[in-house]
């Protein structure tokens, strides 16, 4: 307990910062702090699934979409909350209905089911809007962009606690035995099925309520767009920067990650394309345990002296 003491205190006084940085931020600042913490909770929702479990998952662009998409669906014909609710709900019932057949399989060949998943559902609901003659969704009478940072922040709060509490239990446990060795997981009694399928419909809600809040920030849905690939791309990068899969990793790779593109993407789009990806080879190959990992000593000597 007295050494998750300081992590506690640190992990509330980052809350009460960030809960603060509208009453003295303007627009753009409040803009920057919607990214992060879009990014925080997207990526602490990933590693809840494909982090604890190793089944790397590019399918959580179709929870977020599909977020996005239902909320879209409800908007004005039920209060804000319920539309942002339902297209959480919607999230995890598709993982439900489709995670079981997805996960059936391992390696390259789920990273590919998980890509067409979400690709052939882009296209259902580009066609259904196809055929309903509607090229896209206004949302009018959206929140202000103060209510949309606290919401996003409420989500990136959430995920993070998430993602530590199923991490430190007999859940969790089980979730990294599979990803050391399944098949030995399964002989010494762990229901592995069940696990993965229950592990990816939580990892799912996350993305699919961001989606819906999202939404209310652009104001627009386009079909082809709110099904972005990039959007599991990003979170395994942020994954592999921050190193691990522990909530750490969703705040400092996000962290590196949105300040590297607010500095770069604006001005320099391609340098930054190009700068991510020789940092993404770089971690990979020579910095394996990312950014928690460079940090580590740094840590156990602050903790040997507050000790002493």
């Amino acid at each position: 307990m007295s050494r998750a003491l300081p992590t506690l205190l640190a992990a509330a006084a980052i809350v009460a910062f960030m809960a603060c940085l509208p009453l003295w931020g303007d627009d753009p600042i409040i803009a920057v702090g919607i990214n992060l913490l879009a990014w925080m909770a997207l990526s602490a929702s990933w590693l809840v699934f494909s982090g604890l479990t190793g089944y790397i998952s590019l399918g959580h662009a179709v929870f977020y979409g599909i977020g996005a998409y239902v909320t879209a669906l409800l908007w004005l014909s039920v209060p804000m909350w319920a539309s942002v609710a339902a297209g959480g709900v919607a999230a995890a019932l598709l993982a439900l209905i489709a995670g079981y057949p997805c996960l059936r399989v391992r390696g390259p060949y789920f990273v590919m089911l998980t890509f067409g998943l979400s690709q052939f559902v882009k296209f259902v609901v580009i066609e259904i809007e196809t055929a309903l003659q509607i090229g896209g969704r206004l949302i009018i009478g959206a929140p202000p962009i103060e209510i949309i940072y606290w919401l996003f922040l409420a989500m990136a709060t959430a995920a993070v606690v998430l993602l530590a509490v199923i991490r430190y239990s007999r859940f969790g446990s089980g979730l990294r035995a599979i990803q050391s060795d399944e098949v030995a997981a399964e002989t010494i009694g762990v229901p592995t099925v069940k696990y993965k399928v229950v592990a990816f419909a939580i990892s799912a809600i996350i993305p699919g309520l961001v989606g819906g809040i999202m939404l209310m920030r652009s104001g627009y849905l386009e079909p082809d767009t709110i099904f972005d690939p990039t959007v599991p791309l990003t979170m395994i990068c942020i994954a592999v920067i921050g190193g691990g899969n522990t909530p750490a990793t969703a705040l400092l790779g996000s962290l590196f990650l949105v300040g590297l593109s607010e500095t770069l993407w604006v001005r320099f789009p391609l340098v930054y394309m190009i700068l991510l990806g020789c940092l993404l080879i770089t971690f990979v190959l020579a910095v394996p345990q990312g950014l928690l990992g460079l940090l580590a000593p740094l840590r156990d000597r602050l903790e040997s002296r507050g000790a002493k």
